[in-house]
């Protein structure tokens, strides 16, 4: 199923009917200020490892990052962190990165690993920060790439249609996407270090 979301004007019986679908364990795909996305309720344990299946990884094997809403969410999710990656953090974002911290002991029990770390999202577009707000809590997600490229059908929701919507449960058209994935800034040794580069660039 496709759902058509103007993100100048955005319907909420159309953000309601998202919701719904993340909380009975679907999977969503949806735009954000980079590529188009992938992702499932953060809580739902059937629903990551429906994600993780999509990516053909296990659950425990998957590094999969989770969408926020704001910077007030971290705490939950990140360990303590020192003043200036605060800074860095509260500067780029809402923007086109990804951030990968420390995180605290609730991390290893939702993906039902030892992971010490987790990539965070707080992207800078409108419908997917009203449906994380909405659900309450974050979205585990992750690109619709694969490993080595961005490929035009991921930008056009009508192609990412013909292409994925038989293995999810939901698409939202929100126009056409970005080619270019998300900064991803590792912030777990010290200094910040940007391991791929991308749309955001560090000021």
């Amino acid at each position: 199923m496709i759902l058509e979301i103007n993100p100048n004007n955005i319907d909420k019986r159309a953000i309601n009917q998202t919701v719904e679908v993340l909380k009975k364990g679907g999977l969503v795909i949806f735009p954000t200020d980079s590529v188009y996305a992938i992702g499932c309720d953060l809580y739902n344990k059937k629903a990551l490892e429906k994600l993780a299946k999509f990516k053909e990884v296990k659950l425990n094997k998957a590094n999969f990052s989770i969408i926020c809403t704001s910077m007030s969410d971290l705490s939950k999710y990140v360990k303590q962190i020192d003043r200036p990656i605060f800074k860095l953090l509260n500067s780029s974002l809402p923007g086109p990165f990804t951030f990968i911290l420390p995180a605290t002991n609730e991390i290893p029990k939702l993906f039902d690993t030892n992971r010490k770390e987790i990539g965070i999202r707080i992207p800078e577009n409108p419908i997917i920060i009203e449906i994380t707000e909405k659900l309450g809590n974050p979205i585990a997600t992750t690109s619709l790439k694969d490993d080595t490229s961005f490929i035009e059908y991921h930008n056009d929701p009508e192609e990412i249609f013909e292409h994925f919507n038989s293995l999810v449960d939901l698409i939202i058209d929100g126009g056409f996407g970005k080619l270019d994935g998300t900064t991803v800034v590792d912030c777990t040794s010290g200094a910040p270090e940007i391991i791929r580069q991308g749309l955001g660039i560090l000021e």
